[in-house]
């Protein structure tokens, strides 16, 4: 019992800052999310065009795409434990810059703010999860990204019940969150740095470190499985950037019914996404990664396909189940990409972050441009089959073939 105790000691601390990595993601996808939820708000105040609307998102996105990747890289060569508060600071001065925006001008250079605040987040925050993790990699990354998904269910119902009686000022209620996640990734950043003090102790040629540490796969095997799995992500984002930015518009006009339903609308969406994320990871553990990213995006395509037929009550009741689907397999696909490129765990996370993002925000332009020639409903229904990509996941490599060398070892 002793030693069991000795054992589970240390983990404590690990456990509480994973919980910790988990709410500062719920922060900031709580503000960020907002963004987009608000663009109703946005377009009545400013007079802004879809198209100009698709431009703030791609702002919003573009930046922490491009953004990531380089800090996902620079975190690999150098882990950077203070670039996390300062992420946040980032955010604050974002979410001051929304509440008095007077022009698309300064709606763009606060969505620059609260995208790089985004992009410090998630590569890092990736990394101590994955270091908080212990064995259960895909639980410990379902748990980081259910708080991202959770501050994305919650940014509706902020948009509904705290911008839309105080207007573009109401963003000022944000800062809060901001100035919590300053001092939350304070004391994560502590941990991180004397966990990243303590590994050299540990011997380069223990023969557990052999998982991590030897090349296990060609260059042709990775390309060939993350060029799927860049396709994957394309389905996916590209179809919630088209539901997030756009879905609210077309609720309104197709169904006739005021804002603030089509916000609770896109929170049963969104809530239905965490708990989708929170069980994604556990069921990957058991029953392998590659069923749960088919299943995540190409089982979601029958109900895709209908949202756009339905009655207002069918269409919540969709949304909950794309939702649930969609989202259980995200974590999953960064999982699996850090075992295709286990040395490069921040390059890896920083990358498909930043590509999340930017086709996000890629999609939002083109959507945008295609609202204000086509209308809502060729948008909805066109965004209809993008799970259908989901397909090309049964060309991923089995989990028994991406994770040989563990069995060898």
């Amino acid at each position: 019992m002793s030693q069991t105790a000795a054992i589970a000691a240390p983990r404590n601390p690990a456990v509480w800052m994973l919980a910790g990595v988990s709410f500062a993601h719920l922060l900031n996808d709580a503000m960020q999310n907002a963004v987009p939820s608000a663009f109703p708000l946005f377009q009545s105040s400013l007079q802004l065009s879809y198209t100009q609307i698709g431009w703030v998102a791609f702002t919003l996105n573009i930046t922490a795409s491009l953004l990531q990747p380089f800090i996902g890289y620079l975190s690999d060569r150098r882990p950077m434990p203070n670039l996390l508060p300062l992420g946040m600071l980032f955010s604050l001065i974002g979410v001051l810059g929304f509440a008095y925006a007077g022009s698309l001008w300064m709606l763009l250079g606060a969505a620059v703010l609260i995208g790089i605040g985004s992009s410090v987040l998630h590569p890092e925050s990736s990394r101590v999860a994955r270091m908080a993790a212990g064995r259960g990699s895909g639980m410990a990354q379902s748990v980081f990204q259910v708080g991202g998904n959770t501050g994305q269910a919650l940014a509706p119902l902020l948009v509904a019940f705290v911008l839309l009686p105080h207007g573009q000022t109401g963003f000022l209620w944000f800062t809060i969150a901001a100035v919590i996640g300053i001092a939350v990734q304070i004391v994560i950043g502590r941990w991180y740095a004397s966990q990243l003090a303590a590994a050299p102790a540990k011997p380069k040629g223990a023969s557990g470190a052999g998982r991590t540490d030897r090349p296990v796969h060609s260059k042709l095997f990775i390309a060939g499985a993350m060029a799927l799995l860049i396709v994957l992500l394309f389905s996916k984002f590209v179809y919630i950037a088209g539901m997030t930015g756009f879905y609210s518009f077309y609720f309104m006009d197709h169904y006739h019914l005021p804002l603030s339903r089509a916000q609770i609308c896109l929170f049963a969406l969104q809530f239905a996404g965490m708990v989708g994320t929170l069980i994604g990871g556990p069921l990957a553990d058991r029953f392998g990664r590659k069923t749960m990213i088919w299943i995540s995006i190409a089982v979601t395509a029958p109900f895709s396909l209908l949202l756009p037929y339905v009655s207002p009550a069918a269409a919540m009741l969709l949304c909950c189940a794309i939702g649930l689907i969609l989202m259980s397999g995200f974590s999953v696909i960064i999982v699996y990409a850090q075992e295709l490129m286990p040395r490069h765990v921040g390059t890896v996370s920083g990358l498909f972050f930043g590509l999340a993002f930017g086709m996000g925000g890629l999609g939002s332009v083109l959507l945008g441009s295609l609202m204000d020639r086509m209308g809502g409903d060729f948008v909805i229904g066109l965004c209809s089959f993008l799970p259908l990509l989901g397909i090309c996941a049964f060309l991923l490599p089995r989990d028994s073939k991406l994770m040989g060398h563990t069995e060898a070892a």
